[in-house]
This record gives structure tokens, C-alpha cells and sequence, in this order.
């Protein structure tokens, strides 16, 4: 039991002071919230006129905008740029000697893991959420089309828990990525020819449809079921199941079996030996 407490409260305590170098870091936020947000405004109108409806909106009472479609892949792409901030602070930890410090200490690998990914995702589910509340209220204020989105205390709920997983997984694959490296620089570059086209080919830019070989990359993408669960919460779990979106009970499976492969996966890479972490 006391070794279990002390592990508890190293996770307490590294999460905590992850949580209060974003409150110093302000920019931080800017960085998550606002380019989005600018993108959901300018895309959104430029796309507005060339933008078809798929299939599974013709359930729906109303017709879908560009901008509403568009709605759930912003509120994933705040929650990749929060894990990405969140989780580049590892290189930053390994070059100041903090991450040196951390592995010598008498705690587990798992309570470095852990605490990384309870902070991104509490950071990634505060700022996502902020954003699908006043979304509604940039729409009456005429800067982007009506989105007809109406929230209750249960739909809330369950929004943010698939937010959760969400924020999970990518926070948990944005470490993955950084453990390893040594330069925020080539992290970068990892984000811009991997992370930004993952969130691309995610159903969450643009419609998947019947186009050959990226139908196909869409379909083994596991951030698409993450966008699809969120767009089904928001819209109507009850839409049908059309192979742009895919069922609610398929989303959940598999953003979670790939929230669970990737956190094993980076407790392995924090247990094994390296020169890098030793040095």
C-alpha cells in the first residue's frame, strides 16, 4: 500500500507540474485554440459553396453546412495540437536534466507515462471543450454558417468522455513520437508529414466517400473513429451507418483498443535501457 501511494502521488505530482507550465506558457494556448479556430472560420467559408453533404446527412432535419461539418474535426485538431505541446515537453525535460532526474527516481516507468497523458488530456479535453461551447455562439454571431447543435446534460456527457479517449490516444501517440528524439525541431517535422495528415485523411477536412486508395487509408486511420464517435454525439447517435460514419459502438472499440495499445506501447518504451535517457 505504501508503495502504491507513493506512486499515486508521483503521478499527482508530475501531472500537477505539467499543468502549471501551461499556465506559465500562455502561448500554449493561442497555439491550440486559435489557429483552429481561424482555420474553422476561413475554411469554412471558402469551402462553403463547393461543399456536398454525405450521404448519412440527409437523416438529419437540416442541412448541413460546410462549417458544421467541419465542427467535430476542429475539436480533434485542438486536441492533436494540445497533446503536441504537451508531450514535446519531454525533449525539452531529457535537454534541461529533469527527465534524468525522473528515471533514477525511486517511482515506476509507468507513473512518467501516466502522468504525461493525464495532463494532455485534461489540457486537450478543457480547451476542446471550450471550443465546442462557444462554437454555437461564433455561429450567431454570423462569422461562419448556423450550426444546428443542441446541447443537454447527457449529450455533454458523453461528448467529453469520448473526448477523453480522444485526447488519450493522441497524447499517448504524440509520446511515442517524442520519447525517442532529442531535437523539437525534428518532432516538428514528424508532425508536419505524419500527425497534421493523419488528421487530414480522418474524415474530419473533407468527406471519405468511394476515392479508391485514400477510401481505404481513411478506413485504417484510428483518429477517423475518433472523429466519426464525436460527430455522431454531437449530431445524432442514431444517424445511420454509411461508410463515412461508421457505428457508435465500432467508434468506441476502436478508439479505445488504440487508447490502450498505445499507452502499453509507451510504458515499453520508457522501460527500456537507452544511452539517450542515461546520458
Amino acid at each position: 500500500m505504501p508503495h502504491e501511494s507513493a506512486q499515486f502521488n508521483a503521478i499527482v505530482a508530475l501531472t500537477q507540474r505539467e499543468l502549471i507550465r501551461f499556465l506559465r506558457q500562455r502561448t500554449r494556448v493561442v497555439g491550440a485554440v486559435g489557429q483552429p479556430i481561424i482555420f474553422w472560420i476561413l475554411f469554412g467559408a471558402g469551402l462553403r459553396s463547393s461543399f456536398t453533404a454525405p450521404s448519412w446527412a440527409a437523416s438529419l432535419p437540416h442541412t448541413v453546412s460546410y462549417q458544421e461539418y467541419f465542427l467535430p474535426g476542429i475539436a480533434a485538431l485542438i486536441v492533436l495540437f494540445t497533446a503536441i505541446f504537451s508531450t514535446i515537453s519531454i525533449i525539452e525535460d531529457r535537454r534541461e536534466g529533469f527527465l534524468q532526474g525522473i528515471l533514477v527516481a525511486p517511482v515506476s516507468r509507468l507513473s512518467i507515462v501516466l502522468s504525461k497523458l493525464a495532463a494532455g488530456t485534461f489540457l486537450s479535453i478543457l480547451q476542446a471543450g471550450l471550443f465546442l461551447l462557444i462554437g454555437p455562439l461564433i455561429s450567431a454571431s454570423g462569422l461562419v454558417a448556423p450550426i444546428e447543435v443542441t446541447w443537454s446534460v447527457t449529450r455533454m456527457l458523453l461528448a467529453t468522455s469520448f473526448l477523453v479517449l480522444i485526447a488519450a490516444e493522441l497524447t499517448a501517440l504524440g509520446f511515442i513520437i517524442a520519447w525517442p528524439m532529442n531535437s523539437t525541431q525534428g518532432f516538428h517535422a514528424v508532425m508536419s508529414i505524419f500527425l497534421m495528415p493523419m488528421w487530414l485523411v480522418s474524415g474530419a477536412f473533407f468527406p471519405g466517400g468511394d476515392s479508391g486508395w485514400l477510401y481505404w487509408l481513411i478506413r485504417a486511420n484510428p483518429l477517423t473513429y475518433g472523429v466519426a464517435g464525436l460527430r455522431r454525439l454531437l449530431y445524432d447517435t442514431k444517424l445511420p451507418v454509411t461508410p463515412e460514419l461508421p457505428s457508435m459502438l465500432v467508434c468506441v472499440s476502436v478508439t479505445l483498443i488504440a487508447t490502450v495499445t498505445l499507452t502499453m506501447l509507451s510504458a515499453c518504451l520508457v522501460s527500456r535501457r537507452s544511452v539517450q535517457n542515461a546520458a
